[in-house]
């Protein structure tokens, strides 16, 4: 892979030609941490939604609705898990994610702000379901490992003078093939199968996540020119990276994680 020049995806000229270096620089760290702050914000939100949806779902109590030993649904949980209502909760994140891919240009800063936060909230509904199937313990652990693996692979994307772009085009095709993979399996039901989808999509969101922190930095070129631009570029670049770090955090709990007896 070549190395690249940051300023040559510019439509407006380099940034750092105008403003000067040091300022380019202060400006590119806050646009980098503005989106961490959103991505970090999101993931919270995502977190308490989804064990405040168990806990109101789930019963020590007898009900009708018995899941496993000693555990019961309740009302909530049996209109949530049970009913047709859950697919509503599984299909919602990836409207979302749609909703805002195609129209964040047009909408306005809180409105764009408030439907990420949104997004964040509907993802911790449909997320909750992780834990009727895994131990709390092996789900904090996995976590933590998450977050570490998530850390490394975005710095760096971030300090890297190489470009990722080819690496990214190869991962995209990837995805494509690993959603594929995964609607097959729905029908073969096949573990050996699940495994490997697990291992490569683990793969496919570390590299991910490494090309999509360049990106990110690169994109700085082009909107740090304009408040309104940045401030929704700031968005949406938590929305990636948001969902790099969901989705990694999923496949190694599939790969890892000890599920309830």
């Amino acid at each position: 892979m070549s190395n690249y020049d940051r300023n040559a995806y510019s439509q407006f000229g380099p940034v750092a030609g105008r403003a000067g270096v040091a300022e380019y620089d202060q400006g590119l760290r806050a646009y980098m941490l503005g989106i961490y702050n959103h991505m970090t914000i999101a993931l919270a939100i995502s977190a308490l939604v989804a064990l405040g949806t168990y806990m109101a779902a789930v019963s020590s109590v007898p009900t009708a609705y018995p899941i496993g030993r000693s555990i019961y649904l309740t009302g909530f949980g049996a209109a949530l898990y049970l009913s047709p209502l859950k697919w509503l909760v599984m299909l919602a994140p990836l409207g979302f994610v749609f909703f805002l891919s195609f129209r964040f240009e047009r909408m306005s800063m809180g409105a764009l702000m408030g439907t990420f936060w949104a997004f964040a909230t509907v993802m911790g509904l449909s997320l909750s379901t992780i834990f009727l199937v895994f131990k709390m313990g092996s789900i904090v652990q996995t976590l933590f490992i998450t977050a570490a693996s998530f850390g490394a692979l975005s710095l760096y994307g971030y300090t890297t003078k190489r470009s990722l772009s080819a690496m990214g085009s190869f991962l995209v095709m990837g995805l494509f093939g690993l959603i594929i993979a995964s609607l097959a399996n729905i029908f073969f039901q096949s573990g050996a199968l699940q495994f490997v989808i697990n291992l490569v999509g683990v793969g496919i969101f570390a590299g991910l996540t490494a090309w999509d922190t360049q990106r990110l930095k690169e994109e700085y070129d082009v909107v740090g020119h304009d408040q309104t631009m940045a401030g929704k570029a700031s968005i949406m670049g938590a929305l990636s990276l948001y969902l790099n770090f969901i989705n990694m955090f999923q496949f190694l709990l599939s790969l890892m994680g000890q599920r309830n007896n």
